[in-house]
C-alpha cells in the first residue's frame, strides 16, 4: 500500500484485540467493521440448514475480513471467525473504507486483486474437497496455515481440524499420523508442529499453490513454499 492510500486510511484505523474463535462477520448481518489482521487465522465459514460447518477460506495478515463490502454488498451468508490466536487486528469502519476506496483507484485495485486471490482459494477449496484425499486435503490446509504463522507450530484440536476440511475426526487423526510417519509434522494435543515442510508440500501435491502463486505475483510477498 502506497503512502498516499494509507494516508487515507490511517484517521480511522484503530488496533483491537483478538481472541480465540471471536467472530468478526456474523452471517446475514450488516457489516460494520472491517479487521485487517496483524497475525494469527480467520476461517470463512458456511453453515448448511442442520447448522453444520464447512470452511470456505481463510486469511491471515495477507488480507482482510468482509470482501463482500467491497463487492457492493452490506452482508454475507458467512460467519468469519478467529481460529489461530493473532493477538491484534487493524480495524476500519466499513463506511469510511468504502469512501478511501471510492477515492483512490490503486486502493481499490489493491484490495480487489487481495479479493482475487481468496476467490482463487475458495475454487481451489472446492476442487480439493471434492477430488482429493483427506490426506492432501488436510497437508494443504496445514501447509496454508503454516504460510500465516509465525514459526512451526499450528495450535488447533483434531475436531476443528476435521470441520474445516469436511471430514471425520477419526479420519483426520488417523491422517495426522500417516503425516508423521513420513516426517513431515508432529502432532500433539492442540498442536500440530510443521518438521518437513518439503514432506509436506509432496503430500498436498497439486492442491496447494495457485492461490498463494497469484497473491506473490499481483500483491507481495507471501507464504513459506521452498517453490518461491
Amino acid at each position: 500500500m502506497s503512502d498516499d492510500d494509507w494516508s487515507k486510511l490511517a484517521p480511522f484505523v484503530s488496533r483491537s484485540e483478538l481472541g480465540h474463535r471471536q467472530l468478526l462477520v456474523a452471517a446475514n448481518s450488516p457489516i460494520d467493521t472491517i479487521y485487517f489482521l496483524e497475525g494469527g487465522i480467520a476461517s470463512v465459514v458456511a453453515r448448511n440448514d442442520s447448522g453444520e460447518q464447512t470452511e470456505v477460506g481463510i486469511f491471515g495478515r495477507e488480507g482482510f475480513s468482509a470482501a463482500p463490502v467491497l463487492l457492493g454488498n452490506a452482508q454475507t451468508p458467512h460467519d468469519t471467525f478467529m481460529q489461530v490466536d493473532g493477538g491484534t487486528a487493524l480495524t476500519i469502519d466499513a463506511g469510511h473504507l468504502r469512501e478511501a476506496v471510492n477515492a483512490s483507484r490503486t486502493l481499490r485495485d489493491l484490495l480487489l486483486r487481495y479479493i482475487n486471490t481468496f476467490m482463487i482459494q475458495t475454487a481451489s477449496s472446492v476442487v480439493s474437497n471434492a477430488h482429493h484425499s483427506i490426506e492432501t486435503r488436510l497437508a494443504r490446509w496445514l501447509l496454508m496455515c503454516h504460510d500465516r504463522t509465525d514459526g512451526d507450530d499450528i495450535f488447533l484440536t483434531h475436531e476443528f481440524m476435521a470441520m474445516m476440511i469436511a471430514a471425520q475426526r477419526s479420519g483426520v487423526t488417523l491422517t495426522l499420523h500417516v503425516l508423521e510417519g513420513y516426517g513431515a509434522i508432529k502432532s500433539s494435543r492442540g498442536k500440530v508442529t510443521v518438521k518437513e515442510r518439503s514432506l509436506l508440500e509432496k503430500a498436498a501435491g497439486d492442491s496447494y499453490g495457485p492461490p498463494e502463486a497469484c497473491y506473490r505475483e499481483t500483491i507481495a510477498p507471501f507464504g513459506k513454499s521452498i517453490q518461491n
